[in-house]
């Protein structure tokens, strides 16, 4: 009402209703238990909401002191209700045990290199790098075993005896470079080839892995690729989230590209070179970088050096700024999933082999929803079970998104906003149900027996369909009507929270972190006020963000801990900082549904009156 055109969503955090002591439950982000109960809680949402869209499974946040990224799991799916996704019995769950090897990744790749077009050529299987480990060995103590090291960082004592309980010449997972055949992001999507690749260039026989503990995708050695000038790299850029969008291609013609089953053998389209896989192609001595003089390259039939060959096999010269390299990769890995929680998780229970597949990064969408396409399509053709993991789909407005993360202590699901009463309403109730029935619930007891919330709280996030539409940029003095009214009435900050306030908790109040910041608030205020005269309508939306950016911060000058939280609202700095998203953050999480709803409903009647009449 009122062209508003406001959305709303919101963070609800649960815990376990079982083994409330435990640290997962307490303190920590990760632990062997929780992500199997985000598991069964997105399968449950994606059913709900998401039918017709696809899981990723991919990295969320990475503190300090973290040695890894917590893990994210996604659900995705289109606006207009088309469907992405068309078998959700393809997707694996990682609680379910099962024992897939690195040949069926191997064929994956290969029947997906196939499906796009692409010869298999230049697939490459993945090895843990053994110069790195056999170096690591003789540097443990010479009474120790290296599948028992003693070592005191857990994380590498478990990826010790990881590597070499598998050996060091087991094959991790299989990768095939790729990137979308035309450059140029404002081409028509499905036509003409979508996808192309070519040879990486290594220093080494085989492809080394970075060492570590993320999937194959993160690890692989990108810095030995060939070097390519700063105006020549083929950086990704994302699009602005204000600029228009025209409508996303059918599901249908996704479909229908890659539903002929594939025939035929391998492909080789670079003569009679053999290739066989899990050996180094006969080329690759040329392929790889030489030293200065080499003519190795240029012994090898069909590759020449000539810069003026644009061919996509072509070794660069020595100080050549090699832009026509492919640079990014989709990988296929066989992997436990409990390594995702951490080192005490591979304790429990026993070892599974789930089939991963690894995004590349995207700048569309189009793009991006094209290779699913295929990578349902392989899926269907072989009858495997897979998990998407990886780079996301590029942030669009076409695109809805929900989220299920780890934080201290709890499960994190990020709704998807709502259009409308009815929608927040549905929403709440049925996240409720749905977390109860997974063992959830959004309660807990303190030692002395006292009612509290869940600890990581329940944060409201409001916004319009698209930044353009968000009601906080369209009238900035909305946002500042809030600010205001939460200053001169202090129970809403204190009511709804949790055990936690003050200006060293998540959500300090403007006037909690130092004592002069109201009188800053008061001029920028202002200042927001006297650029609306000037500007209008047409007012930057940057201003409203350079304004109060240094003003809603904690004690430590971080802008996300603030009860005000501008983070996503249109920071010029990042696209994703440009969302029209607003976050009031002071809010703690309520043990039933209608209690949220009831908070919901405060704020929308608040958002509603300063609409028409500002503070």
């Amino acid at each position: 009402a009122g062209d508003v055109r406001l959305t709303m969503g919101g963070e609800p955090t649960y815990v376990a209703t079982s083994d409330r002591d435990a640290a997962e439950w307490n303190t920590d982000a990760l632990g062997p238990t929780k992500r199997g109960y985000a598991t069964e809680l997105v399968h449950k949402l994606r059913a709900e909401y998401g039918n017709g869209g696809f899981l990723h499974f991919g990295q969320g946040k990475w503190y300090p002191g973290e040695q890894l990224p917590r893990w994210a799991l996604n659900i995705f799916w289109r606006g207009d209700g088309q469907t992405l996704w068309h078998d959700p019995e393809l997707f694996a769950d990682e609680r379910v045990p099962t024992h897939y090897t690195s040949e069926d990744a191997r064929r994956f790749t290969t029947v997906l290199a196939h499906k796009l077009g692409l010869t298999e050529r230049y697939i490459q299987p993945g090895y843990e790098d053994v110069y790195y480990y056999l170096w690591r060995e003789r540097r443990l103590p010479v009474n120790v075993d290296p599948f028992d090291s003693k070592l005191d960082d857990e994380l590498e004592r478990v990826r010790l005896r990881r590597v070499f309980t598998q050996k060091l010449d087991a094959v991790i997972g299989y990768m095939l470079p790729i990137e979308p055949a035309n450059a140029d992001k404002d081409a028509p999507p499905l036509e003409g080839p979508g996808w192309k690749t070519g040879p990486w260039f290594l220093r080494d026989d085989r492809l080394y892995l970075i060492p570590g503990d993320s999937p194959m995708g993160y690890r692989l050695p990108l810095d030995s690729q060939p070097w390519a000038s700063k105006g020549d790299y083929p950086y990704l850029i994302d699009r602005d989230p204000t600029a228009p969008r025209a409508a996303l291609p059918s599901a249908s013609d996704y479909r229908a590209r890659y539903a002929a089953a594939t025939t035929g053998g391998p492909t080789n389209d670079l003569g009679d070179v053999p290739y066989t896989f899990g050996t180094p192609p006969a080329t690759s001595a040329a392929l790889r970088m030489q030293g200065p003089g080499s003519t190795a390259a240029a012994a090898v039939g069909g590759l020449n050096p000539d810069p003026a060959d644009r061919s996509p096999t072509r070794q660069p010269r020595r100080g050549e700024s090699a832009h026509w390299v492919t640079r990014t990769a989709l990988c296929v890995e066989v992997r436990d999933p409990r390594r995702a929680n951490g080192p005490a998780a591979e304790k429990v229970g026993s070892a599974s082999g789930v089939l991963y597949v690894f995004m590349p990064p995207l700048a569309r969408l189009e793009d991006y929803l094209d290779l699913v396409a295929a990578v349902e399509a392989t899926a269907t053709q072989l009858g495997m079970q897979i998990v998407m993991e990886g780079y996301p789909p590029p942030r669009d407005p076409r695109l809805k998104m929900l989220a299920v993360t780890p934080d201290p202590g709890v499960i994190e699901v990020n709704i998807h906003p709502a259009n409308n009463w009815k929608e927040l309403v549905d929403h709440t109730e049925f996240l409720y149900n749905a977390a109860f029935e997974t063992r959830l619930s959004a309660e807990k007891f303190m030692t002395d027996g006292r009612h509290t919330g869940t600890g990581g709280g329940n944060h409201f996030v409001m916004g319009g369909a698209t930044p353009a539409d968000s009601p906080f940029l369209r009238r900035p003095e909305l946002l500042a009507s809030l600010l205001l009214y939460w200053h001169n009435h202090p129970s809403l900050s204190y009511l709804f929270s949790g055990m936690f306030i003050g200006p060293t908790s998540q959500a300090p109040r403007v006037d909690e972190a130092r004592s002069d910041q109201v009188y800053e608030l008061e001029i920028a205020l202002k200042e927001i006020a006297k650029n609306r005269e000037i500007y209008g309508q047409n007012m930057p939306a940057w201003l409203v963000d350079r304004t109060l950016r240094n003003i809603l911060i904690d004690v430590s000058g971080n802008t996300h801990r603030s009860e005000f939280c501008i983070d996503k609202l249109y920071s010029p700095d990042s696209s994703t900082g440009r969302l029209g998203l607003l976050e009031l953050r002071a809010f703690e999480m309520p043990p039933h549904a209608r209690m949220s709803i009831a908070q919901q409903l405060l704020i929308r009647a608040l958002v509603a009156r300063f609409w028409d009449e500002p503070y």
